[in-house]
C-alpha cells in the first residue's frame, strides 16, 4: 500500500484551494455521465483528511440523478473541485477531483475502473 502524502490543490482560477492527505490507492476512471463528460477522476477521503483552505463562498453545489453526491464547483471558472456524499455503509466521504491536485500527472497514476453508468 502506498504511503499517504499531503497534497494541495484547487480550481483553475485559484479562488478555491484545499489541502488533503491520501495515499492515492484508488483513483477512479468512472464511466458515469458526469465523470465522462467532465473527465473527473476522484479519490475518496475521510472528511477529516480534507481541508478547504479558501473559496467556500465561491462554491456552487450541483446535484443530479439521485441527489446523493453533492458536487462542489467554482462559480468563477466552473471546475468541479470535490464532492461530498456517503459511502454505502452511511459514513461521510469527500471525493476529491485528483485533476485539481497541484503538479499531479494523471498518466502516472493507476486508475481503478468504476462502472458508474450501471449503478
Amino acid at each position: 500500500m502506498p504511503d499517504s502524502k499531503t497534497y494541495t490543490g484547487g480550481c483553475h482560477c485559484g479562488q478555491v484551494r484545499f489541502e488533503c492527505t491520501t495515499d492515492l490507492a484508488m483513483v477512479t476512471a468512472c464511466n458515469c455521465s458526469i465523470c465522462t463528460k467532465k473527465g473527473l477522476h476522484f479519490t475518496f477521503l475521510d472528511p477529516k483528511s480534507f481541508h478547504l483552505r479558501a473559496g467556500e463562498e465561491n462554491l456552487k453545489e450541483y446535484l443530479f440523478n439521485k441527489h446523493a453526491i453533492h458536487h462542489q464547483l467554482c462559480v468563477d471558472c466552473g471546475v468541479d473541485v470535490f464532492a461530498r456524499g456517503k459511502k454505502p455503509d452511511g459514513t461521510d466521504v469527500v471525493a476529491v477531483n485528483v485533476s485539481c491536485f497541484d503538479g499531479i500527472e494523471l498518466s502516472k497514476l493507476k486508475m481503478t475502473p468504476v462502472d458508474g453508468r450501471n449503478m
